[in-house]
């Protein structure tokens, strides 16, 4: 069996975290991840701080085992969700868009382990001087909000660099991806696009049906010029993004307007003009399976991998 030091820090079987995705991650696809042996994560994008806690809430209703919640900390209300997961009782956060490093002191006294987002190992150090007690480190194949890096090279990098546990993600949808992250030293991995798929992930259903008719050139970035670069399939909204953003006589103004809840429309309302976010491995997802079934292929195809390399070069 697969299992690190992340799995004993956190209390989870296998190292599998979900994806902390942006009016996606709910309490029914975290609790069905967690209760498959990895590490299930609410999103705190979700309609307001008493929307998040309310999903925490049925968190717990759901399953006994550890989920953890991810905070965007540029979002207006990120000072409210750092004090509500204190209250609430979340033991595990993650965090994207910023240095959660003021609001460590209260998160440790409370017994928080704490685990950024980074995209550089000069982040990764910088989080690792903070306190941080993990580290993701997410490369540009990822869906949704991309550094520069991608998976191959950041990962053993950033291993290198810090001493705490290093998550990859970016591109990882099977055994195949997870063993190569193991290969290159992480303790984890981060699986986002794959579990849109998962019979739990309550988008609508038009968002499933574009997962799963991807290919390898499915997907576009976005934003670039804004820097505020974003992954997501290819469809006549981000077309028209990418066009109006390379168009000089288009402000910045009315480009961000163009964009403004067009994740939340894609996810709610499977609304043509919405952003449906997605990394690189999209056109790996073949299936609706429950979340049960996506995290044991993980485990259990990584485990064969790494047994097959083992022969193969004894």
């Amino acid at each position: 069996m697969i299992r690190s030091r992340i799995c004993d820090m956190l209390g989870i079987q296998y190292p599998v975290f979900q994806g902390g995705m942006a009016w996606v991650a709910d309490a029914s696809l975290a609790a069905a991840v967690s209760n498959a042996g990895g590490l299930g994560l609410i999103s705190s994008i979700n309609a307001g701080t008493d929307a998040v806690r309310a999903e925490i809430r049925k968190c717990k209703e759901l399953t006994d085992k550890p989920f953890g919640v991810n905070i965007m900390l540029q979002a207006p209300n990120a000072g409210e969700i750092a004090q509500m997961v204190v209250e609430e009782g979340v033991k595990i956060v993650t965090t994207g868009a910023g240095s959660p490093a003021q609001y460590m002191p209260m998160w440790k006294e409370a017994g928080i382990k704490v685990i950024p987002v980074i995209a550089s190992v000069a982040l990764a150090l910088k989080m690792q001087a903070a306190g941080a007690d993990a580290v993701v480190a997410e490369g540009a194949e990822s869906g949704g909000h991309v550094g520069e890096l991608h998976t191959m090279p950041l990962v053993p990098q950033v291993v290198d660099a810090v001493d705490i546990p290093v998550i990859a993600a970016g591109g990882i949808c099977d055994g195949r991806g997870a063993a190569a992250a193991f290969m290159l030293g992480a303790d984890a991995i981060q699986v986002g696009t794959r579990f849109l798929s998962a019979a739990e992930c309550n988008v609508h259903p038009e968002y499933k049906e574009k997962i799963l008719k991807a290919t390898d050139i499915s997907t576009i970035v976005t934003g670039k010029t804004l820097g505020h670069p974003v992954r997501s399939l290819k469809t006549p909204f981000s077309k028209t993004f990418a066009r109006m953003e390379s168009d000089a006589s288009v402000s910045s103004e009315e480009v961000m307007a163009f964009g403004s809840g067009s994740l939340r429309r894609a996810v709610q309302e499977g609304d043509p003009n919405g952003s449906y976010m997605a990394g690189e491995c999209a056109g790996m997802v073949r299936r609706i399976e429950p979340a049960k079934d996506i995290v044991e292929d993980l485990v259990s195809g990584a485990e064969k991998v790494l047994k097959a390399v083992s022969l193969r070069f004894e």
